[in-house]
């Protein structure tokens, strides 16, 4: 009687052990899952950023290895704080936000990319001044104008009880990398390009501000 009875217990102690390695089994599989769709969204994020730090590095003179530091530092910072503050708002202030961030993005950079080809038609580059230095009000401008749509996602963060400081480090940390990497490119292509580089580089941010309007607008993607 005693041996059945200890086998009994036995029998519901591997039985909650099972359940128990399971439960542990499948919260790490969630875990994992969440990491794995917070680094695809962070990578989709960054592709803006990545775009304009191509045209920076094509267009902008003497471009080295401290700039595209400090033009990933603000990429990367604000693509970590958008989430956070879109966090922090909630979902009361989604659809104002969603109303009007696509406008504001194409609108700074269209005005970045004509001032940069306009600048560049009256030999703005030989006088030193304007786009050409990289400075950081461009920079600040630049990095609001691509992480607009991370204040969204914020948002969405907050819906879903996402842990945003994991996220929003994540998003950060993808953010600068890929800047780097754009920038890398952006100077190479610079080099070739020379003379044409500002226009092509002025067009090429008109195009992202375009890009991020259709798709907000005719598409429906905000």
């Amino acid at each position: 009687m005693a041996s059945l009875c200890h086998m009994e217990q036995s029998k519901r102690l591997w039985e909650r052990n099972r359940t128990g390695l399971y439960a542990l089994e499948k919260g790490l599989e969630e875990k994992v899952l969440g990491i794995s769709a917070i680094l695809l969204i962070a990578v989709s994020l960054a592709m803006d950023a990545f775009a304009v730090s191509i045209s920076n590095g094509v267009s902008v003179r003497s471009f080295g290895k401290r700039d595209a530091i400090r033009q990933a530092a603000f990429f990367g910072g604000f693509q970590f704080i958008m989430p956070v503050i879109g966090w922090f708002l909630g979902s009361s202030v989604k659809a104002y936000i969603e109303a009007v961030d696509h406008w504001v993005a194409f609108i700074l950079l269209l005005i970045i990319g004509v001032n940069m080809i306009w600048g560049s038609l009256k030999g703005a580059e030989e006088e030193n001044n304007g786009y050409c230095s990289l400075t950081n009000k461009v920079l600040l401008i630049q990095a609001v104008a691509t992480s607009i749509d991370a204040l969204a996602v914020g948002i969405s963060f907050a819906i879903l009880e996402v842990d945003i400081l994991q996220a929003g480090v994540i998003i950060g940390i993808v953010s600068f990398v890929i800047s780097c990497i754009g920038a890398w490119a952006g100077k190479y292509l610079g080099e070739k390009l020379q003379t044409k580089a500002e226009i092509i580089g002025g067009i090429v941010l008109i195009l992202i501000g375009a890009k991020i309007l259709i798709e907000h607008t005719l598409l429906g993607a905000g």
